[in-house]
């Protein structure tokens, strides 16, 4: 059972889909236990694949994507966090989706793609699997690469790696230095689902029930359907290397490298109510993309998971930041 600050160091956010009733029963009326059957990657495929949803094999591994929208549209990258899943984007691209050639994609570990290879846990870095898909599908310049948490540490090596691929570059809630919990109060009621999932090892519907409330800035915004689909995700078989595909700040010090590299026009779109990463994490990520053109908008009623507490607010966001271009300096 990893710890909170181990849960945190990779940076969460949700995916999200319509439950059965049957499960949606069992959630609301009973508590799940240890003894709860896990979810296969097949038992998840047959659930939430969609008619929107494809596959492609990079690196030894099945990459689950969906690309949707006028394929001579401009093109917008959307990549979602750790334990999360492209599901995060869902309402998101559909506001978009008509005007904008949208990509998003399970990494490898997470949603409805395969696990990652002990091969690829070896030599394979997190942004490979970013360009090997892009490539796949002939795409050779983004008019935006789109990360909240982590996967805007994706979409940041993306940028400083491959800087005539990114136009521009949107980032939510995405940390800058290794993760550090101990300045959050946490609620009495999410201890006590850590507690207990550290004695028993499993992470029950209550423990991500109350996570999402304690991350978000307003917990009513996240319904009762979308902690439900959270908890069935988070109960997928367990993972060889959970983390192994997800891109991270590690001690800090390469990271720094990489956001120095990056000349990317970039827009912070910032729930400064997280809890984790509030106002002084956008002051610190812009010291450190010093070389980019920063534009940023703070959204103090919003928590860590913007695109999922604000989907219309930050659509709206995305569109204007790419069709106003950047901000003269």
């Amino acid at each position: 059972m990893k710890s909170l600050k181990v849960l945190l160091s990779a940076l969460i956010l949700v995916p999200l889909a319509i439950p059965s009733s049957a499960m949606a029963q069992m959630a609301a009326n009973a508590p799940d236990s240890p003894a709860t059957p896990r979810l296969t990657v097949a038992q998840l495929r047959a659930k939430y694949a969609d008619r929107q949803s494809r596959y492609m094999t990079l690196k030894g591994m099945e990459i689950h994507y969906k690309d949707e929208g006028p394929r001579k549209a401009p093109v917008l990258l959307m990549i979602h966090g750790s334990q999360s899943s492209l599901r995060t984007w869902d309402r998101i691209t559909v506001l978009l989706k008509k005007r904008y050639r949208v990509i998003r994609f399970d990494i490898p570990g997470y949603g409805l793609s395969s696990p990652a290879t002990d091969e690829a846990a070896a030599n394979v870095k997190p942004v490979e699997i970013t360009e090997g898909l892009l490539e796949g599908l002939g795409v050779r310049k983004l008019a935006a690469a789109v990360g909240v948490s982590s996967g805007g540490t994706m979409a940041m090596y993306l940028a400083a790696k491959r800087p005539e691929l990114v136009e521009r570059l949107i980032l939510s809630n995405t940390p800058s230095d290794p993760v550090d919990t101990s300045h959050m109060v946490q609620t009495p009621a999410f201890l006590a689902a850590q507690d207990r999932a550290r004695k028993t090892g499993y992470q029950d519907f209550d423990f991500w029930d109350q996570y999402l409330s304690f991350f978000a800035g307003d917990a009513g915004r996240i319904s009762k359907h979308t902690r439900m689909e959270y908890w069935d995700f988070n109960r997928r078989s367990p993972e060889k290397y959970p983390i192994a595909m997800v891109a991270r700040i590690g001690d800090g010090k390469q990271a720094t490298v990489e956001m120095a590299k990056i000349t990317t026009p970039t827009f912070l779109v910032w729930g400064s109510g997280d809890p984790l990463l509030p106002e002084a994490a956008v002051n610190a990520i812009t010291r450190y993309l010093k070389n980019a053109t920063i534009s940023k908008v703070l959204m103090p009623d919003v928590g860590h998971y913007p695109p999922l507490e604000v989907p219309d607010r930050f659509a709206r966001w995305i569109e204007t930041y790419v069709e106003a271009g950047v901000p003269k300096t």
